[in-house]
């Protein structure tokens, strides 16, 4: 049954993928003169000064983030399933309207980056003359992919939800591991496109094919279906989440103003939380957990507690 639900899911993904590949190209030539003016700036800067170092291009990310938002603007509504997405007016608004945001992101992202980067490359040189520093070694690429996981939702989120900064951080660390098997999905994803461009990449016979070939792939290739199988694999289940969690805020809030207008006693009766509407896959395999209403909780439990709201909604 799983096996069958995960091949119907990688169809549909293939089949949206190919249904919208004019616009994830044309997404992607939006997002290639900013890219290609600013990482430009930084590389011109790192040869006149002389400095010649990784950090320099690095420093790339903040400025160019922005423009990132624009292609999640675009790939989110993609994955929502809409059809024929207006990438120009998605990509125009998902910068203008997230402009700041995406900044600071950009910021936590290079800060992460940056620490990750000269870290591992530390450990790494010190663990070939010492084998104790690969301890920490294996906890600097643990927290590596912590962030890494942490940004496959920081971006959809954000141009998604109007809510605060703090709970777009919170919400994402939480679903780097409550949503582990979704975050391998993803990097799955991930490593077979980065697989598909090391091979055009080798096909390249002489340095001038590399140059043109990688050009191409990072400018008017990746970022968008990069951005595309990410969306693909996490955003069904962070909307689902934030939604649910919302729509609770909301009637907690909406009894607490009717408490303050004298419409509770505080000796009443508690009403039960309702779980029968609850989504969630019976037929899935394992008991991992699940982020619900702000909470981890098992799979077990949340079945047990939608079957017993069912009971009482139907005795009623």
């Amino acid at each position: 049954m799983a096996s069958e639900k995960n091949a119907v899911a990688l169809t549909g993904f293939f089949s949206s993928l190919f249904h919208n590949l004019p616009r994830l190209l044309l997404t992607n030539v939006l997002f290639a003169l900013p890219f290609a003016v600013i990482f430009g700036i930084f590389f011109l800067i790192n040869t006149i000064t002389g400095i010649n170092s990784m950090f320099i291009y690095f420093l790339t990310i903040i400025p160019l983030f922005p423009f990132y938002a624009g292609v999640t603007q675009v790939t989110s509504h993609m994955v929502r399933g809409e059809e024929n997405v207006d990438v120009f007016s998605n990509f125009i608004g998902g910068i203008k309207e997230n402009l700041l945001r995406f900044l600071i992101h950009g910021v936590v992202m290079y800060a992460a980056v940056f620490i990750s980067y000269y870290s591992i490359v530390l450990y790494l040189g010190l663990g070939s003359k010492n084998g104790m520093f690969y301890v920490p070694l294996v906890i600097c690429i643990l927290i590596a992919i912590f962030f890494l996981f942490m940004f496959f939702y920081v971006p959809p989120m954000t141009v998604t939800f109007d809510i605060k900064m703090k709970d777009i951080y919170k919400n994402s660390a939480l679903m780097t591991v409550g949503e582990l098997k979704h975050n391998l999905f993803a990097v799955f994803g991930i490593l077979i496109l980065f697989l598909v461009c090391a091979t055009v990449l080798m096909c390249s016979f002489t340095p001038v094919l590399l140059i043109i070939f990688t050009i191409v792939l990072a400018l008017f290739i990746v970022p968008s279906i990069l951005s595309f199988i990410i969306n693909s694999a996490v955003y069904k289940n962070m909307y689902s989440m934030i939604v649910d969690r919302d729509s609770k805020s909301k009637t907690i809030d909406k009894k607490m103003e009717n408490r303050r207008k004298g419409q509770f006693r505080d000796d009443e009766e508690p009403v039960a939380e309702d779980y029968s509407d609850l989504e969630i896959d019976e037929s899935a395999d394992g008991d991992e957990f699940i982020f619900y209403n702000g909470k981890m909780m098992k799979r077990s439990y949340l079945l047990k507690l939608k079957k017993e709201a069912e009971e009482r909604k139907n005795a009623k």
